[in-house]
């Protein structure tokens, strides 16, 4: 065997380990991303019940000061003002409707988020597995005849029969 085809067949590793260590952190990275948006989801959950007990407080104002001014002018407490009462409480109930669809609506795009984040990381450690075992067959060609027992060898790892990481 030449020094050229050592050579080759030392850098191919490399660039296959390489290769490998590239999938591993693009995936990281991706694992991270996933879990931001899941953290936004929660967040953008609990904005909603912040959201809502706020509301609700500014609800019942309202509802005092309709039950003071009607009290001040003299008018009782039925007909019209029950009226404008029961339709502003059904607004109120509308209004809630329409912030929970709103959240979810955001929540659930968030959880999309991060899935889609997870498959882009299982994409990229595959892709980076096929490169490697690329860099393995250039190192186990230019080390031919030994080539294919290296190659084996990797298949064998690749299998869980040999222990480490690819």
């Amino acid at each position: 065997m030449g020094w050229t085809a050592a050579i080759t067949a030392g850098t191919s590793i490399i660039a296959a380990r390489q290769a490998s260590a590239i999938g591993k952190y693009n995936q990281s990275i991706s694992n991270r991303n996933a879990q931001v948006a899941e953290q936004e989801a929660n967040r953008l959950n609990e904005q909603l019940e912040f959201d809502l007990a706020r509301f609700d407080q500014q609800f019942s104002q309202l509802v005092g000061e309709q039950k003071v001014i009607t009290a001040k002018s003299g008018a009782e407490y039925s007909g019209t003002a029950l009226r404008i009462a029961r339709y502003n409480a059904e607004q109120a109930e509308i209004q809630k409707d329409v912030m929970e669809y709103n959240s979810k609506v955001a929540q659930n795009k968030k959880i999309e988020e991060a899935n889609f984040a997870r498959m882009q990381g299982s994409i990229a450690r595959q892709t980076a597995k096929a490169t490697a075992i690329g860099y393995y067959g250039q190192a186990a060609v230019s080390l031919a005849p030994y080539g294919q027992s290296l190659l084996r060898k990797f298949n064998n790892r690749d299998q869980g029969i040999l222990v480490g990481e690819m």
